[in-house]
């Protein structure tokens, strides 16, 4: 089956999402060996693309290069899982730190509004939606941390989260209570006291990686 992809979209980043995808939802498992040729097939693209999209899985480790014997998907382990999660609530709970620094309410409001983004798609029952409004949100407290390393850090590890994202949220019969979550955190942000805030991101991310560890024993 060919795969159509949309174009002028760098091809090597979008054939990255669906391998990511295919890898994390378990439909390609460990030990499944991939070919250039193959998926330059599939793709209906130059193995230059296929090759940027390997580079990617590779560097997040999600599949193996072993020249001359091929390429091989890895996937993740629960112990994958819980080192994402781990170091995505040491990197989070920084940049909230020091976005709790910023007084400006005009730095917020996109923050502001994509909580406002994901309470009216929960509404609305619109998953895809509710998933592009949870990355900004998050994209947003990273900003807001004035720390491009940080930030950098974040955006290096965004896409394997966001496979991890689909994955869970697409199983969330009722998107309400991870609005409110949302809202909580948020409110909870804008506050002066970190300890509660550190407590609700605490609670917020252990939420959304017991979902994920759900999701790999279920397979």
């Amino acid at each position: 089956m060919t795969v159509t992809l949309q174009r002028p979209a760098a091809l090597g980043q979008q054939i990255a999402a669906i391998l990511r995808h295919r890898i994390i939802r378990g439909d390609l498992t460990n030990g499944t060996r991939l070919t250039e040729e193959g998926l330059a097939d599939e793709f209906s693209v130059s193995r230059g693309s296929v090759r940027d999209a390997l580079n990617q899985l590779h560097s997040e480790s999600l599949i193996e290069i072993h020249k001359p014997r091929g390429i091989y998907v890895t996937g993740l382990t629960d112990e994958d899982v819980t080192e994402l999660y781990t170091l995505r609530g040491a990197l989070e709970q920084l940049a909230m730190k020091r976005a709790m620094n910023v007084a400006d309410d005009d730095r917020w409001e996109e923050c502001r509004t994509a909580v406002g983004r994901m309470l009216a798609a929960a509404e609305e029952d619109d998953h895809a939606r509710f998933l592009e409004a949870d990355l900004d949100f998050h994209d947003q407290i990273y900003r807001l941390a004035d720390h491009q390393r940080l930030e950098r850090t974040w955006h290096q590890y965004r896409p394997t989260f966001t496979a991890l994202l689909e994955v869970t949220i697409n199983h969330d019969k009722d998107l309400h209570d991870a609005a409110a979550d949302h809202e909580v955190l948020f409110a909870a942000m804008r506050s002066s006291d970190l300890a509660k805030a550190t407590q609700i991101l605490d609670a917020h991310i252990e939420g959304a990686y017991s979902r994920m560890m759900i999701e790999l024993a279920d397979r």
